[in-house]
């Protein structure tokens, strides 16, 4: 958290969070044109978020991807809030939602977070219905082989289908598999006509990836959710949902239990 306290105290630092807060996924190059300064000094400022997890970076081909990670903020948020009158944490709670809105993305939302757990019990948390239903509220039933269908089950409803396929899984490593497309409950909950429904439908269907890799004592987590054609509205829900979900993940690992949920 040192680090992370060290990182927002600069006013520099705190605009390239601002740049990548507007527009996430930035090259070296875009955030220096956007900002007063030097090619060196944005390098530095880079490093020092990189550090303190603020910003995590991705390469595309030859180009070096900029991230906006809101995760540290959302850990010490959780560790300080109740501690002091509201207040007294207003400025971090206010940085906190700045940082959690929905940025300009490149079609695609990304995450990092570290968990002190292991590679196993992370992987056991995303494949087992078990666990998912406890941090997630539905039950993702698999074989987890390439090429198998991913069933999803909510309350006591049965599994439900949605043509989703494994794309790769590699135990304790990584796992990628298809979204499901936009479900007809999802019109009654936004009031979607029928004709705006099979719309939507029509988008290209988008993929998560969990990469897991030892990093110390704990185990860091990288989500990359893409394959989006813009800023569609299945991006905006999961760029809403994936953080409170990977915290509830976080805390269930950690602690053995789960933030009561809002309402």
């Amino acid at each position: 958290m040192d680090a992370v306290f060290k990182a927002l105290a600069d006013p520099s630092r705190r605009r390239l969070l601002d740049s990548l807060n507007a527009r996430t996924g930035q090259t070296l190059s875009e955030l220096c044109a956007g900002l007063d300064m030097t090619r060196q000094a944005v390098t530095k400022h880079l490093a020092v978020l990189e550090a303190a997890e603020l910003v995590t970076v991705r390469r595309r081909g030859r180009e070096k991807l900029h991230y906006l990670n809101a995760a540290p903020i959302g850990e010490i948020t959780e560790r300080w809030i109740n501690a002091y009158h509201r207040e007294r944490v207003h400025a971090l709670a206010d940085l906190k939602r700045a940082l959690e809105e929905k940025p300009v993305s490149r079609g695609e939302f990304h995450y990092v977070t570290y968990i002190d757990t292991t590679p196993e019990a992370l992987w056991q948390a995303l494949t087992d219905p078990a666990f998912t239903r406890r941090y997630w509220g539905a039950e993702l039933k698999s074989d987890w082989a390439p090429g198998s269908p991913v069933l999803w089950r909510e309350g006591g409803d049965e599994f439900h289908d949605w043509d989703q396929v494994v794309l790769e899984a590699r135990p304790y490593e990584r796992l990628s598999y298809t979204w499901h497309n936009y479900q007809e409950s999802f019109a009654e909950y936004f009031g979607w006509s029928a004709e705006r429904l099979a719309e939507l439908r029509q988008e290209k269907i988008s993929k998560v990836t969990f990469e897991i890799e030892p990093a110390g004592s704990a185990v860091k987590l990288t989500v990359l959710h893409d394959d989006f054609e813009g800023d569609t509205e299945m991006l905006k829900g999961v760029s809403a949902g994936w953080p409170r979900i990977l915290s509830n993940l976080k805390t269930l690992l950690e602690t053995g239990k789960v933030p009561a949920t809002d309402g």
